[in-house]
């Protein structure tokens, strides 16, 4: 028997190879060119994102509704019925005996955070995760797993958990359709919760470093764009002397805001911000000269000084606060609130007469009827000799 020729072995091994690769890349293909249909059951996708302050808090489910695909309602039947207590067993998939809920329908609940943070006091860092329940009449089980791509629970595996809590469920108005929401929302938490029927299951998420987020954040963004702004300065340094936090950097911050090229300035604002942190980085006596130049500004108004010495009088300093209040009676005199400012700092020395005289001014000067009220009342229990509120 005659070899076969190169060119003849070329012609016989190509279609066998060509088969063999379609054989082997046709489930990759089919994957690759699936087409997207409506959601299983009806049962629609949807997702509620709320910030905690710099951190972003993102739920994407699938919501089933109360009635069920054929119309029936299924009302008193959902919790230990459609939806089990407890672990339960499926025939399907590798959780078998040990399965969850999955929270909604179809794909996978998914929690995203993009920063650490406590979910019912107990960390939970950045990520993405498979939101798991294991309901109970009383308490149920929340699983945040690291599995977030699997389908539903049929997969599920405790060794993926990254974290489990425990959560108390309560009524709620009827919800028809299966729903996350945030329904509490404050500067450094949040309350998650799952509703469906008339049950509620709140997940508490907080925050417990987010004084330290927004530093970190606003040193970043004052190396960039923001840098150019001499109030983005100012700015930075006033929110860490507000929150009492990095002190010694936001000193460096407010004297860039006013002194650094190009951006910085000399304002009343920026001056007074320099001042408040000399003082607060136990500089005093420099914080004593800073807020008289700050004082002596051409941009201070007769609103700035007066809020200067009300910060005074609410800190037990009176004696300061009233040669503020003199100061600013002479920069601006007749000058709504100067008069105001005059009248309480008098009335806190013991000086009655003249906190009278400065009331009556006042009076006579005020912009609208809340204040004119308020400067009544204070007439009248000076007149008494009762102390001003």
């Amino acid at each position: 028997m005659k070899s076969l020729r190169p060119a003849r072995v070329a012609a016989v091994v190509a279609p066998v190879v060509a088969v063999v690769a379609a054989a082997v890349l046709a489930p990759a293909a089919a994957a690759q060119f699936a087409v997207t249909l409506p959601p299983s059951g009806g049962n629609q996708k949807a997702e509620v994102t709320q910030w905690i302050g710099l951190v972003k808090v993102n739920v994407s489910y699938s919501g089933p509704k109360v009635t069920a695909p054929d119309g029936t309602d299924r009302r008193g039947k959902i919790w230990g019925g459609l939806v089990p207590y407890g672990w339960h067993k499926e025939s399907f998939g590798t959780c078998g005996n040990e399965c969850p809920w999955r929270g909604g329908a179809n794909e996978n609940t998914v929690v995203r955070v993009s920063h650490d943070v406590t979910v019912e006091g107990k960390p939970l860092p950045a990520g993405a995760y498979g939101l798991f329940f294991v309901p109970g009449p009383e308490e149920w089980t929340v699983i945040f797993s690291k599995d977030s791509t699997s389908w539903g629970h049929y997969f599920y595996d405790a060794k993926d958990d990254a974290l489990r809590v425990t959560v108390k469920p309560r009524k709620a108005p009827y919800t028809h359709w299966l729903t996350y929401d945030f329904v509490e929302r404050l500067p450094e938490k949040a309350t998650l919760a799952m509703r469906w029927e008339e049950l509620e299951v709140p997940i508490s998420i907080g925050v417990p470093n987010m004084k330290e987020l927004y530093v970190a954040n606003l040193r970043d963004e004052l190396r960039g764009a923001a840098g150019f702004n001499g109030e983005a300065w100012d700015a930075a340094a006033n929110y860490c002397r507000e929150n009492k936090v990095n002190l010694p950097e936001a000193l460096t911050w407010a004297q860039y805001a006013v002194s650094a090229p190009f951006v910085g300035r000399e304002t009343f604002n920026t001056l007074s911000t320099l001042a408040a942190l000399q003082e607060a980085n136990g500089k005093a006596e420099e914080a004593r000269a800073t807020m008289a130049k700050a004082m002596a500004s051409p941009t201070a108004t007769a609103i700035d000084i007066h809020m200067y010495g009300r910060s005074l009088q609410t800190q037990g300093r009176n004696a300061e606060a009233l040669a503020v209040f003199e100061m600013n009676a002479k920069k601006h005199p007749g000058v709504w609130p100067v008069d105001v400012g005059l009248a309480r700092a008098y009335a806190g020395a013991g000086r009655t007469k003249e906190a009278l005289a400065a009331a009556r001014k006042a009076l006579a000067q005020a912009p609208d009827d809340v204040n004119r009220e308020n400067l009544k009342k204070m007439i009248a229990a000076l007149e008494a000799g009762k102390p001003l509120g």
